[in-house]
């Protein structure tokens, strides 16, 4: 059973999107998928990634017959870190935890999305990066194409390797992205070998 977190630099660098990728690259590889966001903040009626991931996910995986509540049980309407949405709410590790294994037993492989970046806060001294650890995931941490993005790319690796956790990476080629190839690219390059790209995944 694999399970893997995607996590990202910061807030609106393409983790759905990344999820979306996975899920497709790896159903193709004949692998059932499996989808779940422990929290998502900013919710009206509905979680609108999670559901349209579930959505996608018993499209590839039709065994994956489970409720939305099930994939996101904890949704908080203020478009918050987690950690401010909730309010008076605790957010209950083990709770997460059974949900996981509940989930694991209908795929082969659980895609977990995360919430804003590592260190964004569910409790006062629990981050996104804990849970990663808690959940016993191996992280993919999505980098965007922007200006900044080799700071904050080097800055959310090393907090990875710091807790060792293991990890890949692939970068979101969409902000930025004419003047990608002259600002950004030249040092990643150097620094990393070659680059893996999210549009790359097949």
């Amino acid at each position: 059973m694999k399970t893997l977190f995607i996590t990202a630099t910061n807030t609106d660098v393409g983790k759905t999107y990344a999820c979306e990728t996975l899920l497709k690259h790896y159903a193709k590889k004949g692998l059932k998928v499996g989808y779940f966001k422990p929290l998502e903040t900013g919710v009206i009626t509905l979680p609108l990634d999670g559901n349209k991931m579930l959505t996608l996910v018993k499209e590839l995986n039709p065994d994956f017959d489970v409720n939305i509540e099930d994939v996101v049980p904890y949704q908080f309407e203020l478009p918050a870190a987690p950690y401010v949405a909730k309010g008076e709410k605790n957010i209950d590790i083990d709770f997460l935890l059974k949900k996981k294994k509940e989930l694991e037993k209908l795929c082969d492989i659980l895609i977990i999305e995360g919430a804003g970046g590592l260190m964004v806060p569910i409790e006062k001294n629990l981050f996104i990066i804990d849970l990663i650890k808690i959940l016993q995931a191996e992280a993919v941490l999505i980098t965007p194409s922007k200006l900044g993005c080799i700071n904050d790319t080097l800055l959310s690796q090393e907090a990875l390797k710091a807790r060792d956790i293991p990890f890949d990476w692939y970068i979101n080629l969409y902000e930025d992205k004419d003047s990608f190839e002259k600002v950004s690219k030249p040092f990643l390059e150097d620094y990393f070998g070659e680059l893996k790209f999210l549009s790359q995944l097949k």
